[in-house]
């Protein structure tokens, strides 16, 4: 009995720490199961879900590469169409060397072979070879649009009041200029009569005082001729107007001429007369220059295609052939804008093919011209002039003709050749 409360106490305590383990033991035991659980869950959900990684690796797949990356351009350069030729002159198309090219097919007139160096250009646009006035197939101006282009034209011809006087005591032809009418501004506010007498013993030449211009001018000033031998011999006597302007160019607005056999009929009479305009000379021009003029009226713009020279006849081609276009818009006598094309070297018949563009608005065309001047570069400084032409309204010969062309044409291109003159 005395022995029995220590070994109660021992058994109990041996019970409680018994117990104790067996609950340590059973909570490893479940820690470790629940451990071995969640490994096989999560094994399971690796098996499930590799496919679709996999699947998706394989969907949208990426490339690497070390080239740089170009940018994707949006904007692309706009495509330019330029005119394309089509001969429609029969002397163009029996010339070899001035066949130009056409989109269309050849018609049974046009046999003529293209000459793909004539114009450069990718349009659909035509070009249309006018004749001259002298041609066959010279183009007549129809109905309305003829009216209009003669309204803008209706400038009359500036007339001269002059007398003439043969003094038999001094030997000399005395034309006295007296008055002028209708003398024009557009090409200079000063003008001043010339005269001139061509014999066989050679030429002379007087002129009058300058003049501002004025609707009614008057002169009353003498041209003194000497004449010993008489107003019986072959001769002529040319009066003709000169405009000039403040850049000292001086343009010839009118011209009359008649026979020293008419002196003795016209002798102390007052004769009134309407000037003309100056004819150029065919035979002395020097060479000739192929044009292709438009206009667009929705845009005002006035384009101009230098194509090509042909026969120019100069001393000065040589040493040095090195030959541009310079171009000048002129309105009334003031140059608006001048452009210049490149130059050609070494060929006699230079082809340039180019086209350049000008603003003017539609009211201003009847009081525009185009001049155009051929030069050569004989060295560094040194500028030749070869020949000019002029296109306009206030030109004649093929420069009106082809102007006029073009104002009952629009939208066309139309092309001419001009001759040059020095």
């Amino acid at each position: 009995m005395i022995f029995s409360a220590p070994v109660i106490a021992l058994g109990a305590t041996l019970g409680t720490a018994s117990g104790i383990l067996a609950i340590c033991g059973l909570s490893l035991l479940c820690k470790s199961y629940k451990k071995g659980i969640s490994e096989k869950d999560q094994e399971s959900e690796l098996e499930k879900t590799q496919p679709s990684v996999v699947h998706c690796a394989q969907q949208f797949s990426v490339k690497k590469s070390t080239e740089p990356i170009q940018p994707r351009t949006l904007l692309k350069f706009p495509r330019i169409y330029r005119p394309k030729p089509l001969v429609t002159s029969s002397e163009v198309i029996n010339s070899t060397d001035n066949t130009l090219e056409s989109t269309d097919k050849p018609s049974a007139e046009n046999t003529a072979e293209p000459d793909h160096s004539c114009l450069a250009t990718d349009g659909s646009e035509e070009v249309f070879i006018i004749p001259r006035q002298d041609s066959k197939e010279a183009l007549a101006l129809s109905g309305d649009l003829k009216k209009e282009t003669e309204a803008d034209n209706t400038t009359p011809n500036p007339k001269l009041h002059f007398s003439l006087q043969y003094n038999t005591q001094t030997l000399e032809l005395h034309v006295t200029v007296i008055e002028a009418e209708n003398i024009s501004e557009l090409q200079g506010h000063d003008c001043y009569i010339t005269g001139h007498l061509t014999t066989k013993s050679g030429r002379r030449e007087s002129l009058t005082s300058i003049r501002r211009v004025t609707p009614h001018l008057l002169w009353e000033e003498t041209l003194v001729f000497p004449l010993p031998e008489g107003y019986g011999i072959e001769g002529e006597i040319t009066l003709s107007l000169f405009n000039c302007d403040k850049f000292s160019r001086h343009t010839n607005t009118g011209v009359m001429r008649f026979k020293l056999a008419d002196v003795g009929m016209l002798s102390d009479a007052d004769c009134w007369v309407d000037l003309q305009h100056p004819k150029q000379d065919p035979a002395v021009s020097v060479g000739e220059i192929l044009l292709s003029i438009s206009y667009l009226p929705a845009a005002n713009r006035l384009g101009v295609v230098v194509m090509k020279a042909r026969s120019l006849q100069s001393d000065k081609l040589k040493d040095v052939i090195d030959l541009s276009v310079k171009l000048a818009l002129k309105h009334q006598s003031t140059k608006l804008k001048k452009k210049q094309t490149r130059r050609v070297k070494h060929k006699m018949n230079p082809v340039w093919n180019e086209m350049m563009m000008f603003e003017v608005p539609h009211e201003l065309l009847s009081q525009s011209s185009l001049d155009l001047e051929v030069l050569n570069q004989a060295c560094v400084g040194d500028v030749q002039s070869l020949g000019h032409c002029a296109v306009g309204m206030q030109s004649t010969g093929t420069g009106l003709q082809h102007w006029q062309q073009m104002l009952i044409n629009p939208r066309k291109q139309l092309a001419m050749w001009h001759p040059l003159y020095e």
